[in-house]
């Protein structure tokens, strides 16, 4: 049985923020003379600021075009940071990975409006755990644990870097991270997979997207990776907005995603190109549903930390959510 300080440590039950936000108030003059908004997007990537700044600053650019209102950057160093910005207000919108999507809804009164498609058609993808090409490290052999190798887990928020993990490969087999490893530490995708790549790190965390963008950007790093292990599929993440954010500026930011990269032209040929950048190939429609299945991971790991702790209520409220989503979800079955 996994441990619960493990789960409260990690902030199973807590959620945070991976990424693009809006926010503060600008000084770009409209033409009737009254102060545009601006718009702040801040971005957490797993990649980290160097890697990400110029592969979203076209796209914040155009949005600055079509919303008619400055759009600057803005990085945070955790997700928790993030979800902080919005629910004080200094943020309206942003890109968030879809576990601290549920934290920026639930807390902060946001709603998503649309969700990324990769390259080749799928708005899902998957966590992986990766070690150093010829180690010799199996998945078996980190299984039998005996605090043998040292591991680099995600941001405590990360759906791919932590959750997943933890749903699908270490809760199952009732394996503690702190009990089977020698040494855990939580970082970015990036650093884990330059210190797997090294010999600084046995074992760690990371995802699909990550080792793409790391093959396109390093491949002779890249090639001294070794994924031993995929989750299955999860939801990619997505735009969300403040409810209370202008509705006519809500309109302006869920039209430009969701028509940003389509149709014929010089013009869209041109963002599809910025779209790519971002190993992306456009953004669909999406809502609170889309993300029930992290919902349900998320309920799934607290019911283990309440059952852990003997926690009658917790366990209740848990054993409840996690009726209601399996409920939701043989209702939306064909």
């Amino acid at each position: 049985m996994i441990l619960s300080g493990w789960a409260r440590r990690t902030g199973v039950g807590v959620l945070a923020v991976a990424a693009l936000s809006l926010t503060g108030c600008g000084e770009r003059q409209h033409v009737s003379g009254v102060p545009a908004q601006t718009v702040t997007f801040s971005i957490l990537s797993a990649q980290g600021q160097a890697s990400a700044a110029p592969l979203w600053q076209p796209l914040l650019d155009d949005m600055a075009k079509a919303v008619g209102a400055p759009v600057k950057p803005h990085f945070a160093s955790t997700y928790a940071d993030l979800v902080e910005d919005m629910k004080r207000g200094e943020t309206q919108a942003g890109w968030f990975s879809a576990q601290p999507a549920i934290d920026a809804i639930d807390q902060a009164g946001a709603e998503l409006i649309a969700r990324t498609v990769n390259q080749v058609g799928q708005d899902s993808y998957r966590a992986t755990l990766i070690v150093k090409t010829g180690s010799g490290i199996t998945l078996d052999s980190v299984m039998a644990c005996g605090r043998r190798y040292s591991f680099g887990i995600g941001d405590a928020q990360s759906t791919s870097g932590t959750l997943a993990p933890l749903t699908y490969l270490f809760t199952p087999r009732g394996i503690d991270p702190d009990r089977c490893f020698r040494s855990v530490r939580p970082a970015n995708h990036e650093r884990n997979a330059f210190e797997v790549a090294s010999g600084v790190l046995d074992v760690a965390t990371s995802n699909t997207v990550s080792g793409a963008a790391l093959l396109a950007q390093n491949p002779t790093l890249a090639e001294q990776i070794q994924i031993i292990w995929q989750s299955p599929p999860l939801p990619e993440g997505g735009i969300v907005v403040r409810e209370d954010l202008d509705p006519a500026l809500k309109e302006k930011i869920r039209s430009f995603f969701l028509t940003y990269g389509q149709g014929s032209g010089v013009e869209a040929e041109r963002q599809r190109r910025v779209l790519a950048g971002l190993r992306y190939s456009r953004f669909n429609p999406a809502d609170d549903d889309y993300l029930d299945p992290i919902r349900e991971m998320m309920a799934d790991q607290r019911l283990i930390a309440a059952r852990a702790e003997r926690d009658a209520a917790g366990v209740a409220a848990a054993e409840q959510e996690l009726t209601r989503l399996r409920a939701k979800r043989r209702e939306v079955q064909p």
